[in-house]
């Protein structure tokens, strides 16, 4: 996807360019409202924050890309936590900037999710992962007629 447009990017049978990505998409799990990864203050030694600060990052535990995190992206949002209680105390273009920056390198929205080539799986492909033995789920069956007719 191109930086600035907020179009998905076209099928790979319409696709001018043929070259392989470079990576391939990730499946983010369904948002469930699970809390994933450590709490704010295990990271930041007991420091207190505002509640909307504890909020924040309890909101990206919830997350689906919470899913994929690995220590450093905790640690990233454990570093970030005082900018952003900072900026709810006295707002700041720099702070939002800021945050803004990180977040995106976190996947925070849709048009970063798109870029990173992340995808939040859909309730139906996750009903799918039940079928019984012997059934196809129709999403590898699209992907198998697809690759027929490439």
């Amino acid at each position: 996807m191109a930086r600035g447009t907020m179009h998905a990017p076209k099928p790979e049978g319409q696709r001018r360019r043929r070259n392989a990505p470079t990576h391939g998409e990730t499946v983010l799990p369904a948002d469930d409202g699970t809390l994933r990864g450590p709490e704010l203050a295990e990271l930041t030694a007991g420091r207190e924050f505002r509640a909307e600060t504890v909020a924040w990052f309890d909101d990206w535990r919830r997350s689906p890309q919470a899913a994929i995190f690995e220590r450093t992206d905790w640690r990233r949002l454990a570093t970030l936590a005082p900018i952003v209680d900072a900026y709810w105390r006295r707002p700041s273009a720099a702070a939002l900037s800021e945050i803004r920056m990180n977040e995106e390198r976190l996947g925070a929205t849709v048009v970063d999710r798109m870029r990173a080539r992340m995808r939040i799986e859909s309730d139906a492909e996750a009903a799918e992962g039940d079928l019984p033995a012997g059934v196809t789920s129709l999403t590898e069956r699209r992907a198998g007629l697809r690759d027929r007719l490439a």
